[in-house]
């Protein structure tokens, strides 16, 4: 049986900074999705998520099945590491006036009206989530966008959608950085976001 692994982080830990600062991203990667990870491997079976080996998934698909099909802390720990690995491997250094191109961009315009309607739309859908969650960007079947709001450690695909961008609003997340400030921590982070990825994740059928 093979065991859930913690994510290695795509970019050094001071990569992100001043949108996420070092310290954060310690605590945010090291320290809590560590635990979920090693809260995971501590309950009961999960499916076989080694990478290698006839008849077994990678991890990613052991973690959807067990999204999928779970409940109670398995459940719980599970969605956490996928909305986090998802979280994470978005990201990238800060580019000013960053944005979108490609087949995303067009479909973003076609779903939001404008990039700026959909960052407006997004921010707010992070900002009136209530309490713990996040704020996704997904494509249901027909590859429309949506937008939707998961609470604890909820994720789109338990909807039947594609997750395509995800802000974290838990607030370990940007507590040291913002303190209370959530609107302005999902503000700031548009300029870390890798449009590559989010592509990536759009066109893989």
């Amino acid at each position: 049986m093979g065991k859930f692994e913690l994510m290695a982080l795509p970019y050094a830990v001071d990569a992100l900074e001043p949108v996420i600062s070092k310290q954060t991203l310690e605590f945010h990667h090291g320290k809590h999705l560590a635990g979920y990870v090693n809260n995971l491997n501590g309950l009961a079976s999960p499916p076989n998520p080694s990478p290698k080996g006839e008849g077994s998934l990678g991890e990613f698909e052991a973690l959807k099945e067990l999204v999928l099909h779970s409940e109670g802390a398995i459940l719980n720990n599970a969605g956490q590491i996928l909305n986090h690995n998802l979280y994470f491997e978005q990201f990238g250094a800060p580019k000013a006036d960053n944005a979108p191109t490609g087949k995303l961009a067009e479909a973003i315009v076609r779903d939001f009206g404008s990039f700026e309607a959909f960052k407006e739309a997004f921010q707010k859908g992070g900002t009136t989530l209530f309490g713990s969650g996040w704020v996704w960007l997904s494509a249901d079947k027909e590859g429309k966008l949506v937008i939707t709001q998961e609470t604890n450690a909820s994720n789109p695909i338990q909807k039947g959608l594609k997750p395509l961008l995800t802000f974290d609003v838990w607030e370990h997340a940007y507590y040291l950085d913002y303190q209370n400030r959530r609107p302005d921590h999902l503000a700031a982070l548009w300029q870390i976001v890798d449009w590559n990825v989010i592509e990536k994740r759009y066109q893989n059928k």
